[in-house]
């Protein structure tokens, strides 16, 4: 799809390189520039306890594959003279620098674009042009109400287990960035596509902000219960002790769930009868369902609800998330090292493209990258 586009990722940690491997995975070529100074990408060196990996974490590994990485200082002119010839070639940058640390070393957007009238440079920073703060994904979590939301009633507000906000804002990015090709493709023009960590926290409330500006109730935590809708993210223990999800978003659904829990005695309560109702019943409503769950074996009750098209789920580890036929389809490999796709669409039903790099080493590319550059 962008066999052809060059990228330049002077990004690290989670937000930025995630939209590198987008573009990677869309065929782009992305050269990542890690600082040498410092060892690169802080995230090779963010590992679990007893993690046994080399310079290539975990962590490092879930957004970077497909990229070339150089190790630079561009604190030094001769090195970044390397960062500017790449900018010329470059069709998109992308940077994730706080306010101001940009100029400094000479790869603001106004600086490349002196160099490459055409370049679409996307940042991303934690609170905006104008406030010189470190956007940390946690507290961008605290700051934007999710916390607050997050978390059983009676215990603490509670980070979620992944970088969500990170993973929110690099796609609003990849949108921006998607929308400045075709810019560009119609007029020639490059454009300066910057998004920040709080507004896309903010935006993604979507139905909990409303809930405030539209209904003016203050969302508080409930678990994984949903505000709106009863039952729904609510879950119960089976027989044999899995836990199972239900998510009953119609009143038609909610019959058929009675019927296959054989609590039919509830379909004239009035407690019951529609979705305003059982929210203001939860309570009283989840003690019927968790007694008639308990009494029945997971993989009976999950065949009698799919077969009635109840939406509800068994709640899976990772280790049984990855023995889903669904979950492989979206793997990446080389060698022993696995990954997950970054992009899940398909395109006639196909992946944009069939192979990708590895994550890189740290500065793995760099002779081959600054030789390419001397030979033009």
């Amino acid at each position: 799809m962008l066999h052809g586009i060059k990228v330049l990722e002077l990004a690290s940690v989670l937000a930025g390189p995630s939209v590198g491997q987008f573009f990677a995975e869309l065929g782009a070529g992305v050269i990542k520039v890690e600082n040498l100074s410092s060892g690169g990408d802080v995230t090779r060196t963010w590992k679990g306890m007893g993690e046994q990996t080399d310079d290539r974490s975990a962590y490092f590994c879930s957004v970077n594959w497909g990229k070339k990485s150089i190790a630079l200082d561009l604190n030094t002119a001769n090195e970044r003279s390397i960062v500017l010839q790449l900018a010329r070639q470059s069709d998109v940058v992308i940077a994730s620098y706080k306010p101001g640390d940009a100029d400094k070393l000479g790869v603001a957007y106004h600086q490349l674009k002196a160099l490459n009238p055409t370049l679409i440079y996307g940042q991303i920073t934690g609170y905006g042009p104008d406030q010189n703060r470190v956007g940390y994904d946690a507290v961008i979590q605290a700051e934007s109400g999710f916390m607050e939301l997050n978390g059983s009633a009676e215990g603490p507000p509670t980070k979620m287990p992944v970088a969500l906000i990170d993973v929110l804002a690099a796609h609003h990015l990849k949108e921006g960035l998607l929308l400045a090709l075709l810019k560009r493709e119609k007029t020639g023009q490059g454009s300066f596509v910057e998004v920040s960590l709080i507004q896309s926290a903010i935006s993604s409330l979507v139905n909990q902000a409303s809930n405030w500006l539209v209904a003016h109730h203050l969302p508080k935590r409930q678990g994984s219960a949903h505000p709106n809708i009863a039952p729904y993210g609510d879950s119960f223990l089976t027989k044999d002790g899995k836990r199972v999800l239900l998510a009953i978003g119609s009143n038609r659904q909610f019959l058929d769930l009675i019927q296959v829990l054989g609590l039919k005695q509830l379909e004239n309560d009035v407690r019951f009868s529609a979705n305003p109702e059982r929210v203001n019943n939860r309570p009283a409503l989840n003690e019927f369902l968790e007694k008639a769950i308990e009494q029945i074996e997971s993989t009976a009750l999950m065949q009698s609800l799919h077969r009635k098209k109840i939406p509800a789920g068994l709640i899976q580890n990772m280790a049984e998330v990855f023995e889903m036929p669904t979950a492989r389809e979206i793997l990446l490999g080389h060698n022993s090292l696995q990954g997950v796709r970054n992009f899940v669409a398909t395109i006639n039903h196909d992946w944009p493209t069939s192979t990708l790099l590895p994550p890189p080493h740290f500065g793995e590319h760099t002779r081959e990258i600054v030789d390419g550059l001397n030979q033009k």
